[in-house]
């Protein structure tokens, strides 16, 4: 070990700065510090000895900056178009070293190497355990033998380093958990949900708000989006208000001693007419009688010791700072060594602190230092030991000083204002309650109650040294009982009810807190998120406000039923995260019922998702690019069985007409078209129990009436995966609406479901579907043929021979209807005229007995005929093995326009006379 004896130790911080004024710190013990460069050259490597319980050692100390390790979905997953985001809910996830601190990590490991125990020096809560972990596991891999140590501290100074490493404990692996639920539970829904609205709006709408661009991105959070409901939930208890007039009964007295103000003990009426009458009434007898005077003392407490919360909220109404940037500069107050760890639960002192020395360094202060002195001495009787606000997060102290300044030369105003606000806020909460003398005044005047209240401040006490807030005079007259006046002023005033104030930072902060919406440590982080998307505005009051699209998010969820944006799921949330901690809950547990319970919310709000896309355009007009109609929305169908990396989705090509493709195109060309009568369809949460690869989400499709025949229904739960019998037969009879489109592939110009015969790529002998003999096929039966002449001999035998009608096999006379399809426009078929008669005849097909035996469908007994010579099934069977291929792959040839079964170029595939041969 380089020559060195006894325990070699790597000692490593949360950030560079920590670890060298803890190497400063320990350093002073042993002497001799010396630095060196390690791989990265932000995170330099301190060398001392030290001795630990007598244990002589030689330290390392070096650091990381924040999490060494991320968080991400296995690459396959990582671009937005590569899956459905519903399958981010189980997509694989892995921790792992980004490529920018690779040199962090390459350092740990070589100087891993050299030591015997690893001492963690991370900051002190459920964060700071997990990066603990993830610096761990790296030294661990390359030092198995290493013995762990983790450090607990407050702060940067002597006497809490010292005392840290030499009672050093093991690293508590149950916080770690918790931190890897919430990081895993919040990819998986925040990613979910992102590209979910994003996709679905970003393209459909245009968004005129500061800063759009192409690349915009409406991202979701589970903290970030109950934040935002918050401010919208105020602003739209703002604009639903309906002021209501009222009306109040104001009474003043003067005297020699000053003025009293009294108040009508009823408040105010909203009825005009009774507060009249009463009004009245005084004003006939405007006598007042003094019915009670009471005389007492008044505290006015001093805050709770400091938690983050409280350090944010009151600098933000003290400074009008904002949380994140308060948190940043009292981060920075921390490292320098002048504050204590700013991210804290905890609002109440332990008894082993001594509080007297922090008080004893703000002595030389030439603002509070006289206030500290007087603290300090015995006789004021200032001190008092500071009060609870009953939190305690087991892990920091409150924020208070740990270094005395009277100003830095590099400090910024707003590092004054916050190194200020924790000084004065610690020496108040040491300090003895403000003491005042209160009087209340009760008089009647002909049987009405009014009071007024005078205070005289006896003792300031701690508001002498915390300038933030105020307790001021206020002198009435003396009275006494029985004693009789007559009012100075006494008026009827109207007024009218006030909605509540847009929520300040302060006032949002305490929000989140009460609903447990993100830690002390992230709150800031969430209402910032809210401002960069433009979700919300903060005016110069640090009130905020929703933007249109903030606003139509809530809405559009809201409008569905789900509230997503309320904080009750994420509250829900973060007790499973603390039972984690605390051992009482599995991290596995949480994991599957939270991610199970958000996935079926997901589903459904992508199945309700016209909600989202109205309330959009309630703010916003539509744009001309696609992406925001629900029929051009990228929605994943099913995995792509033929590059087998990518998803098929639900699309619409450039003529309207309805496709599913994959989402690797042009690297993959694998596409399904579907029947060109299709008006709409969309993606259900049902999944085929039949089809693979899966899963294959069922489509519910709605055709137009007038290009599908009779005997269909319009509405269809489809299934694209080559089971369906329905899609086959619809799509041989109208077509995929892309047959005659230029440059279209010879592959997509095949029959939708290929057949069984042709996959396993060679021919079976098959049993006739009408006869079940074997020595013919199905279309060259006899019996249709016998049929077919039967047609022609009912049209003979009609008494109405002309050539417009003939009558079906039931003998009812048959109508001649025009087809309105793209592929058979104007082509004329004959239906019954029975309801419940499904006879379906091509005109040109009555004329020619060889075309009706390939063309003619009668009734349901036709269909299931049509679908045995397809190589398909009747609802209800088994669907044919189909080896992973839906419908057709596109491969890019270019299209001759002939049958791809016999190369005829006078018809195509779907009445070809050679089919099923």
């Amino acid at each position: 070990m380089s020559g060195r004896g006894g325990t070699w130790v790597l000692n490593v911080a949360e950030k560079p700065s920590v670890a060298k004024s803890v190497a400063e710190i320990l350093s002073h013990a042993g002497g001799g510090l010396r630095s060196r460069d390690g791989r990265s050259r932000y995170n330099r490597i301190f060398e001392f000895d030290y001795s630990i319980r007598g244990q002589r050692c030689h330290m390392l100390m070096t650091s990381v900056i924040g999490h060494l390790m991320e968080l991400e979905f296995d690459d396959r997953f990582r671009k937005w178009h590569s899956c459905d985001p519903a399958d981010l809910y189980h997509a694989p996830v892995r921790k792992h070293v980004p490529q920018d601190k690779l040199d962090i990590k390459r350092t740990l490991e070589e100087e891993a190497r050299k030591c015997h125990w690893l001492v963690l020096w991370l900051d002190c809560d459920r964060e700071g355990e997990n990066i603990a972990f993830e610096v761990v596991e790296v030294c661990t891999s390359a030092n198995r033998h290493l013995n762990v140590w983790r450090a607990h501290f407050s702060a940067l100074t002597n006497r809490e380093i010292h005392e840290a490493v030499q009672n050093l404990v093991r690293p508590n692996r149950l916080f770690s958990d918790a931190v890897d639920a919430r990081q895993e539970i919040d990819l998986r829904i925040g990613a979910s949900f992102t590209r979910f609205q994003t996709m679905l709006l970003r393209d459909a709408f245009v968004l005129d708000f500061a800063g759009a661009d192409g690349n915009i991105v409406l991202s979701y959070g589970p903290c970030q989006f109950p934040t935002l409901g918050f401010i919208v939930e105020r602003y739209w208890e703002i604009q639903s208000h309906e002021p209501e007039e009222f009306w109040t009964i104001n009474c003043s007295h003067t005297s020699d001693d000053g003025t009293a103000t009294f108040n009508w003990m009823r408040g105010h009426l909203f009825d005009y007419t009774c507060s009249v009458i009463i009004y009245e009434m005084c004003v006939e007898e405007p006598t007042a009688i003094v019915q009670n005077v009471r005389h007492q003392e008044k505290l006015k407490y001093p805050p709770y010791p400091l938690s983050t919360v409280e350090l944010q909220k009151r600098a933000s109404r003290y400074f009008r700072i904002s949380s994140e940037h308060t948190m940043k500069v009292a981060e920075e107050l921390y490292q320098a060594g002048f504050i204590s760890y700013p991210r804290t639960e905890t609002d109440s002192f332990s008894s082993s602190m001594d509080l007297h020395a922090i008080v004893r360094e703000q002595e030389q202060h030439p603002i509070w230092g006289p206030y500290a002195l007087q603290l300090l001495n015995t006789e004021s009787r200032l001190w008092r030991n500071p009060g609870s606000g009953g939190h305690d997060d087991k892990a920091h102290p409150p924020i208070h000083p740990t270094k005395f300044s009277a100003g830095e030369s590099s400090w910024s105003q707003d590092h004054h204002k916050i190194y200020e606000l924790v000084v004065r806020h610690f020496l108040a909460c040491v300090s003895q309650p403000a003491v005042g003398a209160e009087t209340t005044v009760e008089i009647d005047i002909a049987g009405e109650q009014f009071s007024a209240s005078g205070r005289t401040i006896i003792a300031k006490n701690y508001l002498d040294v915390y300038r933030f807030e105020s307790w001021g005079d206020s002198i009435i007259p003396t009275y006494t009982i029985g004693e009789q006046f007559l009012p100075t002023t006494l008026t009827l005033d109207s007024g009218v009810t006030r909605p509540p104030p847009l929520l300040s930072e302060s006032d949002l902060l305490s929000c989140m807190d009460k609903a447990a919406i993100g830690t002390d440590a992230t709150m800031h982080d969430h209402i910032k998120k809210c401002l960069d998307r433009h979700y919300a505005t903060k005016d110069s009051n640090t009130r905020f406000s929703p933007t249109n699209l903030g606003e139509a998010l809530v809405m559009g969820y809201d409008e569905m039923g789900y509230e997503l944006w309320k904080p009750y799921l994420r509250s829900m949330m973060e007790c499973d995260m603390k039972a984690v901690s605390m051992g009482t809950k599995v991290k596995s547990e949480v994991l599957e019922s939270c991610l199970q319970q958000m996935r079926a919310c997901f589903l459904d709000a992508r199945q309700n998702k016209a909600k989202l896309l109205e309330a959009m355009g309630i703010f916003f007009e539509r744009s001309n690019r696609s992406g925001g109609d629900t029929g051009n929305a990228v929605e994943i169908v099913r995995p792509c069985g033929a590059c087998r990396e990518s998803n098929m989705a639900l699309k619409r090509n450039s003529n309207g007409h309805f496709m599913v493709g994959c989402l690797s195109y042009p690297l993959c060309r694998n596409v399904v078209w579907l029947p060109g009568a299709i008006s709409e369809a969309a993606i259900t949460s049902q999944i085929c129990p039949s089809c693979s690869p899966g899963p294959v989400f069922l489509i519910q499709f709605k055709f137009r009436r007038l290009e599908i025949p009779p005997n269909y229904d319009i509405d269809h739960l489809g299934c694209i995966g080559g089971c369906d019998a329905t899609l086959r037969e619809l799509t041989e009879i109208c077509g995929t609406g892309s047959r005659n489109l230029p440059g279209m592939t010879a592959r997509a110009q095949r029959t939708a479901y290929p057949s069984s015969d042709s996959q396993s790529g060679h021919r079976r002998q098959r049993a006739c579907a009408h006869c079940r003999q074997t020595s013919h096929a199905s279309n060259d039966c006899p019996s249709l043929t016998s049929h077919a002449r039967g047609v022609h001999s009912r049209r003979s035998q009609n008494p109405r021979n002309d050539p417009g009608q003939i009558s079906c096999h039931c003998g009812e006379p048959c109508t001649l209807r025009t087809a309105n399809t793209e592929n058979n426009r104007g082509r004329k078929f004959y239906t019954c005229q029975s309801r419940d008669c499904d006879f379906f005849l091509w005109e040109d097909n009555a004329n020619n007995d060889e075309s009706q035996r390939h063309s003619a469908s009668h009734g349901r007994s036709g269909r299931s005929s049509l679908s045995s010579r397809r190589g398909g099934r009747s609802r209800g069977q088994r669907a044919p093995e189909t080896d992973g291929v839906a419908f057709v792959s596109a491969t890019g040839e270019r299209v001759s326009g002939r049958c791809y079964v016999c190369g005829d170029p006078s018809h195509f595939a779907n009445v070809c006379p050679n089919r099923g041969r």
